[in-house]
C-alpha cells in the first residue's frame, strides 16, 4: 500500500484540457480498442468508482443490489450489477434518474419521495431484504435506508461522501451481522480492470452522458455544472 498518495490530474495536479499532455508512464491506463475516450474518462472518475464498490462489496449474480442515489456513479453501478447478473432495485427521489436507471438495467424502480424505500425493498425481496447495498448518495437518509434494507449478512458500500448519521445499532448492524465497505476511488489497476470489464461485457458507458461539450463551450459547461441539475457531462476535441 502506497503511503505516500499519488497525482490525480485535474485534483493534485493540472488536468487534460488539451490535446496532448506529458505525465510519468506508470500513471497511464491502457483502454481496450472498444472503448471510446469519453468513456474513458468515466472510468477514470465515477464510473470506476462505482466498479470498485461492487468488486469491494464482491457482488455476484446471487446477490439482490439496492442503489441508492442515481447520478453517474449510480448509474454505473447499475450497469456494473446487472452485467454481473445481479437483481437490481434502484432507489433515488428525481423521475428523469430513474427512468434512466431502468434503461441502465435496473430491474425495480423505488421512488423514495413517495415510497418508504426500506418497506419497498423488502416487498420487492419477499420479506428478505437486498443482500448488497450500494450508496452513492450523501443524503443521511438514503445512508440510513441503505442498511435498514438488507437481510441478515448483508453488505453495504459507502460511496457517496456526506455528514454523519445515526443508527440504532444493534437491530440495524450488530444482530444482523452487517458488513459496512467504504470505497472511495481505486488504482491505475483497477481501473484497467474495469475498462477490460467494460469491454468484455459490452457495457455502453458513453449513455450516461447527457451533455457533449467541445473546449471552447469549457466555461459554459463549467457553469451548466455548477448548477448541479443536469447529467454527466464531458468535454471533447
Amino acid at each position: 500500500m502506497c503511503t505516500h498518495g499519488a497525482t490525480i490530474y485535474g485534483a493534485t495536479a493540472h488536468g487534460g484540457h488539451a490535446t496532448y499532455m506529458v505525465v510519468p508512464a506508470e500513471t497511464l491506463v491502457p483502454m481496450p480498442e472498444e472503448i471510446s475516450f469519453s468513456a474513458g474518462a468515466a472510468i477514470a472518475c465515477g464510473t470506476g468508482t462505482a466498479f470498485g464498490a461492487l468488486r469491494r462489496a464482491d457482488v455476484t449474480g446471487r446477490d439482490t443490489v439496492a442503489v441508492f442515489g442515481l447520478g453517474p456513479i449510480g448509474q454505473s453501478a447499475i450497469q456494473f450489477a446487472a452485467a454481473l447478473g445481479a437483481e437490481v432495485i434502484a432507489v433515488d427521489i428525481a423521475a428523469d434518474r430513474l427512468a434512466r436507471a431502468g434503461e441502465l438495467g435496473a430491474h425495480h424502480i423505488v421512488d423514495s419521495s413517495t415510497t418508504d424505500a426500506v418497506e419497498a425493498i423488502r416487498e420487492i425481496t419477499g420479506g428478505r431484504g437486498a443482500t448488497v447495498s450500494i450508496k452513492s448518495s450523501g443524503a443521511p437518509s438514503a445512508r440510513v435506508a441503505g442498511t435498514r434494507c438488507l437481510g441478515p449478512w448483508g453488505r453495504i458500500a459507502l460511496v457517496g461522501l456526506g455528514g454523519n448519521i445515526e443508527h440504532d445499532v444493534s437491530p440495524d448492524i450488530v444482530i444482523k451481522q452487517i458488513s459496512i465497505i467504504r470505497s472511495y476511488t481505486f488504482s491505475n489497476v483497477g481501473m484497467g480492470e474495469c475498462a477490460r470489464f467494460v469491454a468484455q461485457h459490452g457495457i455502453d458507458v458513453d449513455a450516461l452522458f447527457t451533455d457533449r461539450w467541445k473546449i471552447e463551450d469549457a466555461e459554459t459547461a463549467y457553469k451548466e455544472f455548477d448548477q448541479q441539475v443536469r447529467g454527466k457531462a464531458v468535454i471533447e476535441f
